[in-house]
């Protein structure tokens, strides 16, 4: 008997709700930054017997015995890593975005010390020192912000005087709806100026990192880059550090043993996968694919007069104005949305004047819909649809149509981790 059989014998409601969330997968277009679909390979690996093995400690240092296979698959995990973007050191542990990051800080900083980071309204991260954080009551962060006068840019003139004030032991770079690239060299001349440590967090854009479609941190001297691993480069659920070997020591110790203890080692072993998939070829046209797409997408909002934070977009992401374009909130735009079958999720906006449960507007992706193989005149056919749907969310007839329309184009597009 297979697993599945056995759920669906043993446990009809949490099969049943199984069953539906593949259906919708099959049916919805997924728009939300930060959901993709796994690799089958990863799926394989996220379920295997490594679910079951202790591996408390590093490769070759380990507390519990029988860990030999796990010592060779982390530390290839390792391997690539270092391989794909250029790493001195990587450290395959981390069991979450905010542990992640909260390993760096108490490996390299001390309680008050200073720590610039952007404004969290102008597209930054939580994980970033944010108020309702416990990070924010052990440092000092200090919030920098794009430019309204430069198609909100980050104003590094502003962010020099800055650093220059408040001397930062730490500038942090990184963020989760901004949808411009960096130019990190700016960053590191800032840092340089009055000594401070360089850290990115590209959780957001790594996998575009690592298909060579947007500038890597560790290329311009960056000292710290962490990411998550899932999102874009299509699972696990999991994240790394990456450093240069000076800060090794302190970071490797930072995450074991002070800040956690056993690592999910099926999920590492999926994460060997999908880096040895990220080196082949194949994932370089993905990468191209998802800016194709998303530059498609953004060129059809523009064409038809719809307004996006910074005029336009850099990398795979996009958020929408909803008020000044359709006149209607966020709340109204999703639920609309949400009657075609198109998936995205709420935004804050620079400066917003709405809290962020109330933001102002919307924010979608493209890197699910090409993983589904999705190309150009699909995004023309999605961007219309958004259009229309948002401009009539009381049409209900229109909706009906649209979601018609979707359900007879989603026939044609596989969802990779449901492929048999």
């Amino acid at each position: 008997m297979d697993r599945r059989e056995l759920l669906k014998q043993n446990d009809s409601a949490v099969y049943t709700a199984l069953i539906n969330e593949e259906k919708r997968i099959t049916e919805w277009l997924e728009l939300i930054p930060s959901e993709n679909y796994t690799y089958p390979e990863a799926m394989e690996l996220l379920w295997s017997v490594f679910t079951d093995k202790y591996a408390e400690g590093y490769p070759g240092k380990r507390y519990y015995g029988w860990n030999e296979n796990v010592d060779v698959i982390e530390s290839l995990a390792i391997e690539r890593a270092k391989e794909l973007f250029r790493a001195e050191h990587v450290n395959v542990q981390p069991l979450s975005w905010s542990p992640m990051n909260q390993a760096v800080y108490f490996a390299v900083l001390n309680p008050w010390d200073t720590v610039l980071a952007m404004d969290l309204s102008h597209g930054w991260h939580l994980t970033h020192g944010h108020p309702v954080s416990h990070m924010s009551k052990i440092f000092n962060f200090i919030r920098y912000k794009s430019n309204p006068d430069n198609e909100w840019k980050i104003d590094f003139e502003e962010l020099m005087k800055l650093a220059i004030e408040h001397k930062p032991k730490m500038i942090l770079c990184g963020y989760s709806s901004y949808p411009r690239d960096y130019d990190y060299a700016d960053f590191k001349k800032v840092a340089d100026a009055v000594g401070a440590i360089t850290m990115a967090d590209v959780a957001h854009i790594w996998w575009l990192i690592a298909g060579w479609v947007m500038r890597n941190p560790l290329d311009y001297g960056f000292d710290i880059m962490t990411t998550t691993t899932h999102k874009s480069l299509r699972w696990p659920r999991w994240w790394m550090i990456l450093c240069k070997k000076e800060f090794a020591a302190a970071i490797d110790k930072s995450v074991f043993p002070w800040l956690q203890w056993w690592p999910h080692e099926n999920n590492i072993w999926a994460l060997a996968v999908t880096l040895w998939k990220a080196l082949k070829p194949e994932f370089k046209e993905y990468a191209n694919q998802v800016m194709k797409n998303s530059k498609t997408l953004a060129q059809e909002f523009l064409d038809n007069w719809i307004k996006l934070v910074t005029g336009w977009t850099d990398n795979h992401m996009m958020v929408i104005n909803t008020v000044e374009s359709f006149w209607i909130d966020w709340k109204v735009a999703q639920e609309t949305l949400e009657k075609t079958w198109i998936s995205l999720n709420k935004q804050v906006i620079p400066d917003d004047t709405n809290p962020p449960m109330r933001p102002s507007w919307i924010r979608l992706w493209t890197p699910a819909v090409t993983s589904t193989w999705m190309k150009e005149e699909e995004m023309k056919k999605i961007a219309n649809w958004i259009i229309k749907a948002l401009k009539n969310p009381t049409d209900e007839i229109l909706l009906s149509s649209i979601k018609s329309e979707i359900k007879a184009l989603r026939v044609n597009f596989v969802v990779p981790a449901l492929r048999k």
